[in-house]
């Protein structure tokens, strides 16, 4: 990725590459695959416990997801951020980190 441009009107621009946005992408597609295969235990009617079992495990790659852009937005927008003393972004990402933890 470039140059990012976000439509949320508290946004701020960058011009950086992530450096995990294949990683994300491939840890995402595997969560949604691991979704699709919970929807068709529920449709198979599969037992209850099976499901909550794999559910939690969509759940905890999710979030593990997440941790990897968290950790990369720290170590490229919010350095940059800290180096152009640019206070919005670090109030959007304890936002986001508050939207996340929820």
């Amino acid at each position: 990725m470039d140059e990012h441009t976000h439509d949320h009107p508290h946004s701020h621009r960058h011009a950086h590459a992530h450096t995990q946005t294949k990683s994300v992408l491939n840890r995402l597609s595997r969560a949604q695959g691991h979704l699709e295969s919970v929807r068709k235990m529920v449709e198979r009617g599969e037992d209850c416990s099976e499901v909550l079992l794999q559910l939690s495990a969509v759940i905890s790659a999710l979030n593990s997801t997440g941790r990897v852009i968290l950790k990369d937005h720290i170590e490229h927008c919010i350095v940059d951020a800290v180096e152009e003393h640019d206070t919005q972004a670090i109030d959007q990402l304890n936002a986001a980190i508050d939207r996340f933890m929820r």
